[in-house]
């Protein structure tokens, strides 16, 4: 399929401001081809959960002043549709239920929005449960994305109402992140099932839908696809799309989700991390990250938008493990000018809150800031 430019450089390649007020110039691409901005941020747990009321995620201004004033420029809001919509969680959702939107949770998602734009922050939301698909299980669906045309209309109706919602934002302000992590799975329910890609046809015209739906309130209205196979795969159905493509900062797994209970049966069975160096009898090094990413940096060569939209590595990782892996990560991003968005702000993968054993943490504001890590992200 031929290859063409999808959006006009905006000019710009986001350069963020440290604590120190620059930023290493060696550490930044000359010239990067790549017609997304080097967004650098964060992904936010706000509307993550289906059906849970916790607000220890909930974000604040304070979460956006200190991402402003440390240099980043970037957060993703993965959101369970369930979060905005009218049901009864003691019973299985129903394709009518689907349809059923709380306009006041809708009013809290453009408040968040807002909140972040005042910071200079841009936000990319995203469907992390779509209507008929999750790459995660714990939760009924009453349809499947993938196979049946009435989830996938529902998930057009959906993109259209966040569309309209924020018809009047521009694209330094908000993004569209169509579904999170796309793949097959053989059961559904079953979190541990071999999943695979989805047909590159079939979510070529998903995406198209899509962003045909959402292109009806604001023609410039920007879009995003992750990536296929659980966001690892380029999709070269889309290159003439007019979208933006999203690709992983967790290759390899045993060292980004090491020990992690939603990956491992046993945790015990998780093989001991290690960068640069040998795990499951392979060798690892920051050569494996290049030739992993060879893709998604000729696809940016080739006229393709492209950002990582998530990345890092659990908590459970060993701390200098994870930082010199994960340095390596954000460098070879970084070269191409790819940008990312740590998976998390707060929480078990973020900067604050991490919950990791190893670290030795500086209080802020009364949280438990990483600093090394903090740091090492600043340099990128």
């Amino acid at each position: 399929m031929k290859r063409r430019a999808f959006i006009r450089n905006t000019g710009f390649i986001a350069a963020g401001i440290g604590l120190s007020g620059t930023i290493s110039a060696s550490n930044l691409p000359a010239i990067s081809k790549n017609k997304l901005p080097r967004w650098r941020g964060f992904n936010l747990l706000d509307y993550f959960v289906a059906t849970s009321n916790d607000k220890s995620f909930a974000s604040t201004e304070d979460d956006f002043k200190w991402m402003a004033e440390w240099g980043f420029d970037f957060v993703r809001l993965p959101m369970a549709y369930p979060r905005y919509i009218k049901f009864d969680p003691a019973k299985n959702i129903t394709p009518h239920d689907v349809y059923n939107i709380n306009e006041e949770e809708v009013d809290r998602v453009q408040s968040l929005v807002e909140k972040a734009n005042k910071h200079g922050i841009h936000v990319s939301l995203n469907l992390h449960r779509a209507p008929g698909f999750c790459v995660n299980a714990g939760f009924n669906e009453p349809y499947n994305l993938w196979k049946d045309e009435e989830a996938q209309k529902a998930f057009y109706f959906h993109w259209g109402m966040w569309a309209k919602r924020f018809a009047s934002l521009s694209q330094k302000q908000i993004s569209f992140d169509l579904v999170n992590e796309p793949c097959t799975r053989e059961d559904m329910n079953d979190q541990f099932s071999k999943r695979g890609p989805i047909p590159g046809k079939l979510y070529r015209k998903v995406i198209l839908n899509a962003t045909n739906e959402i292109r009806k309130y604001n023609p410039n209205h920007l879009v995003i696809a992750d990536g296929n196979n659980v966001g690892g795969d380029v999709i070269p159905e889309a290159f003439d799309l007019n979208v933006g493509q999203s690709c992983r900062g967790y290759f390899p797994h045993q060292i980004s989700h090491y020990r992690a209970p939603w990956v491992y049966k046993n945790p015990d069975d998780a093989p001991n991390p290690v960068w640069p160096g040998t795990i499951d009898g392979k060798y690892y090094s920051k050569k494996s990250l290049v030739n992993y990413y060879a893709q998604w940096i000729d696809a940016v060569n080739n006229g393709i938008g492209v950002h990582c939209g998530e990345c890092g590595s659990w908590k459970a990782t060993p701390h200098d493990v994870f930082l010199a892996w994960f340095e390596d990560v954000v460098s070879v991003l970084t070269e191409h000018g790819i940008g990312y968005a740590l998976w998390n702000f707060r929480g078990d993968f973020g900067i604050l809150d991490s919950g990791r054993a190893d670290v030795n943490y500086e209080d802020w504001h009364g949280h438990k800031l990483d600093r090394k890590l903090l740091t090492m992200l600043q340099k990128y």
